[in-house]
């Protein structure tokens, strides 16, 4: 079974500078609340091709996984794939304006489990959904409050 997560918010912040934050795998740790480090494997700044390696912690267990970026419009859409881990997945940022000085965000991560994960699909599924409704949540309130 396969594994499709989107979640969405509306910061009220411009696309330019939501998108420049989100994109920023040095700012990933601030944000998501599974994520514990990052690690670029490939030299800054962030572009086609790019490997950034993440160390998380999800459902009480230490994940390590190397994301590729495969696509990256900044302010548009960032799309990334994990290369190597037991749950191949993608995970795609798209920006849009969704009023003055307002973005909406979406976050979608999707990916096919592959052995003892694939019966646990549906339970991660709503782990990943709720987890993302959160990091999104955060993301937000660090944009709106700080102006970072």
């Amino acid at each position: 079974m396969a594994v499709d997560v989107s979640s969405e918010i509306v910061i009220r912040r411009p696309m330019e500078a939501v998108a420049a934050y989100a994109a920023d795998p040095d700012r990933a740790p601030e944000w998501y609340v599974n994520i514990q480090s990052v690690d670029w494997l490939t030299e800054p700044p962030l572009r086609v091709g790019s490997r950034v390696a993440f160390v998380a912690h999800f459902l009480g267990r230490t994940l390590r996984y190397t994301y590729e970026i495969t696509h990256y419009e900044p302010a548009h859409r960032l799309v990334m794939r994990t290369t190597e881990g037991p749950f191949p997945m993608e995970t795609i940022y798209s920006w849009s304006p969704e009023e003055e000085c307002a973005t909406r965000m979406t976050l979608r991560n999707r990916g096919q489990p592959a052995g003892f994960a694939r019966i646990l699909a549906p339970f991660l599924a709503l782990a990943m959904r709720r987890a993302n409704r959160h990091d999104l949540k955060r993301l937000r309130r660090i944009l709106e409050t700080r102006g970072v």
